[in-house]
């Protein structure tokens, strides 16, 4: 248990700043197509989710090579805490826009930092209890579709708020999370 908890304390780490520095990828790289891939290539809510996403992914395979043995949950509790942590973005997003009318960057950020909290919340919990253990293979299938997601948005993005870069539109407005934009 202390072993978990030492490598939780890390990986929350490891994301918040791997996260934060992800952010200023795809512009350090001169806009490269494949770092576009796994970093935010403009202000949208679902890119901004990958600030998450894929350290939490990087950091749950290294976890899952290290530690699987000693905690043998340790895959699908990552999996529902990556999941969570990467859904509460949007959630959390939204749900304060919506009351303030407006985004706030200093909001954005703490939701970002409270989103890496609930998803190794999460993740540790259930490694310990294995209460999702049952439900691994899904949570896989769902990681998998969420990656493949992002890989094929990040370029081909449906034409709904949650996908539009708020920095690119005209109106100050907040787009509207999942209905067409014309």
């Amino acid at each position: 248990m202390k072993t978990l908890r030492r490598y939780t304390v890390i990986g929350i780490l490891f994301v918040m700043l791997t996260g934060t520095l992800a952010h200023f990828l795809y512009d350090w790289s001169g806009k490269h197509a494949v770092v576009g891939l796994f970093s935010p290539v403009n202000e949208s809510v679902w890119e901004h989710m990958k600030l998450l996403f894929f350290p939490m992914l990087l950091y749950s395979l290294f976890l899952i090579g290290r530690l699987k043995g000693d905690f043998p949950c340790l895959p699908s509790s990552l999996w529902a805490g990556l999941l969570a942590g990467t859904l509460a973005i949007p959630l959390l997003y939204y749900g304060y826009t919506c009351i303030l009318g407006r985004d706030v960057f200093l909001l954005d950020l703490g939701i970002f930092l409270l989103s890496v909290l609930i998803a190794f919340r999460i993740a540790c919990r259930l490694a310990l209890s294995c209460k999702g253990k049952p439900y691994g293979i899904l949570l896989g299938c769902f990681v998998c579709i969420l990656l493949a997601c992002f890989l094929w948005f990040t370029y081909h993005p449906p034409k709904a708020g949650l996908f539009t870069d708020p920095t690119a539109r005209e109106e100050a407005v907040l787009p509207p999370l999942f209905f067409v934009q014309g």
